[in-house]
């Protein structure tokens, strides 16, 4: 079992480099998965996103709790959501005293500049791999060939069939879609 030490640290550098908002500790999660598969998989990874997405809260946060819970219980739950969100809470005390006074240098404004793009790349790539590791059987890829053997027709059509749904059905509470996605999932795993 993980010492709690070993958890704070792994969840406090996720909070600390994650810039950008919940989706963007997926791809440090994703890395904790691979380091870590005692404390979590990718498909228990994946599980905690959907369940994160389904509920109220900041994501990462979420995903933290849910996380901790699974490695080290209700102390792990505390002990993980309070690392990931320490780093913030640090850089936001010492950013708020210092914006006020560096707002106006360029070298600040070009690192926010750098910043924004880095975000959005983290967030496609947590996007581009939530998708393949839900609609792709990565395992059963060792070529080309059967890269397209390994999709599966079903979750492709549901995400379609949601995708294409919410584009015309926008005034639907996404309440709606989450509850039919998870409906769907159900259903075709029978």
């Amino acid at each position: 079992m993980p010492t709690l030490l070993a958890c704070f640290w792994e969840f406090f550098k996720t909070g600390l480099f994650a810039v950008g908002g919940g989706l963007a500790t997926i791809p440090f999660l994703q890395e904790m998965a691979e380091k870590h598969p005692d404390w979590f998989t990718k498909e228990e990874l994946t599980n905690f996103i959907a369940i994160s997405e389904s509920t109220p809260g900041p994501i990462g946060i979420n995903i933290a709790t849910y996380a901790g819970y699974k490695i080290y219980g209700p102390l792990g739950s505390i002990v993980c959501t309070f690392s990931l969100v320490l780093p913030s809470f640090l850089i936001i005390l010492l950013v708020a005293k210092a914006l006020d006074k560096f707002k106006t240098n360029s070298i600040v404004q070009g690192a926010f500049g750098g910043i924004r793009p880095a975000t959005t790349s983290l967030i496609l790539a947590a996007v581009l791999s939530t998708f393949a590791e839900v609609l792709i059987d990565l395992g059963a890829i060792n070529s080309v060939k059967t890269f397209f053997t390994s999709i599966d027709p079903m979750a492709v059509g549901l995400f379609a069939a949601i995708l294409i749904a919410a584009a015309f059905l926008k005034k639907l509470h996404p309440i709606v879609f989450i509850a039919t996605g998870a409906v769907a999932g159900i259903v075709f795993q029978m």
